[in-house]
Parts: C-alpha cells; structure tokens; sequence
C-alpha cells in the first residue's frame, strides 16, 4: 500500500464503503448458516448442508477483510488465510465423500421451499455485494478486497447452481440433482484453496 493511497483524501469513505460491504457480507452469512442448517436436515440435502459449511467459511474470509481495512499487518494476514485455505479443504472433502455416498446409495433429498428461497435470494445479494466490493476495491487498490470480492462473486454463482439443483430435484424428480450441485461446490473449494495457498507462497 503506497504513501500516495493513504493520504488519498477519498480513502477514509472508500474504506468504510469496503467495510459496510463486508459487515453486510457476515451478517447475512450469520443469518444464512441457521437457515441453511434448518432447511438441510428437514430436506435432508447435501448441497444446502455444503452451501451452509460455505457460508461459515465465507464468514472468516469477511472478518480477514475486516482485519486488513482496519490496518491488520500482514504477520496476521497470512495465517488467517491459511485457515481459510484449510477450511475450504475440508470442505471439500466432505462434500466429496457424502455426495458420493449419496449417489452411490441412491438417496433422495426432499423437497425443500425454504432452501430454494433462500440461495435463489442469497444468489441476487452475492452478485450485488461483488459488484460493491470490486469497485470499491479498485478504488482503493485494494488487491485483498478485490480478491474477496471475486470470492462473493463465485458465492453468488453457487448459490445459482444450488438453487438449480433444488429445483430440478422438486419439479422433475431428479433426485441426483442435489449431490451433483454439491459437487460444484467440490470444484469450487478445492480452487480457493489452491489459490489462497498459491498466492501465500
């Protein structure tokens, strides 16, 4: 971050934009990660179980952008993002594991309405929130906001590919549907994971 940058006179309302942004981000993923967790065990769906360990991890990668706008040094940085690298790992490998179970059982998840509404509505608040997020990141030239901004961005896009599979599962009865969305989120971890770690070298 240049001297320049700091002493831009525009930089205090840039970075309480990025941070009004990202306190939306977490209270909306709070709010997410107990209605996912409602809607999953009453459908019994892996994909909303998933897009809820999402949330829980999009929640830690807010508070890492909360940190580094208020000034957090990098000594702290870098291992929180480790974390995250680890906890989109994790995530991975259940996914991987109970979706392959899933199919493998045949098992059918229930129609869930609930969960349907809340990624289709989660979906149209990511895809608002990236947007926010990359130009106020850019402004600022912030390469941390602008990463986590692409993060939202994807978050929107399963929320997407999860609404679709809910979906397909209530109107056509497509039951592999719901393991098959979670398999993008599968993709989806792994690849944060690599890039976090990637850029952490």
């Amino acid at each position: 971050m240049t001297a320049t940058t700091r002493t831009d006179p525009a930089r205090p309302g840039l970075v309480r934009r990025g941070l009004r942004l990202e306190y939306c981000t977490l209270s909306w993923n709070v709010i997410g990660v107990v209605v996912l967790a409602i809607a999953a065990v009453a459908a019994r769906s892996v994909a909303l179980a998933g897009f809820g360990l999402d949330s829980l991890i999009e929640i830690g990668a807010s508070a890492v952008v909360i940190w580094e706008l208020r000034d957090a040094g990098e000594s702290r940085r870098r291992p929180a993002l480790r974390l995250i690298a680890v906890a989109f790992a994790v995530l991975a490998v259940y996914l991987a594991v109970q979706s392959t179970w899933v199919i493998a059982a045949g098992y059918r998840a229930r129609h869930s309405p609930a969960g349907i509404s809340w990624t289709a509505l989660t979906a149209a608040v990511m895809f608002a929130l990236a947007y926010g997020k990359t130009r106020t990141g850019r402004a600022l030239r912030n390469p941390v906001l602008i990463t986590e901004g692409r993060v939202t961005l994807i978050d929107g896009l399963l929320a997407t590919a999860v609404t679709a599979g809910l979906i397909l599962n209530a109107a056509l009865g497509w039951w592999w549907a719901d393991p098959v969305a979670a398999y993008v989120l599968v993709c989806y971890a792994v690849r944060e994971a690599r890039a976090v770690l990637t850029d952490q070298s």
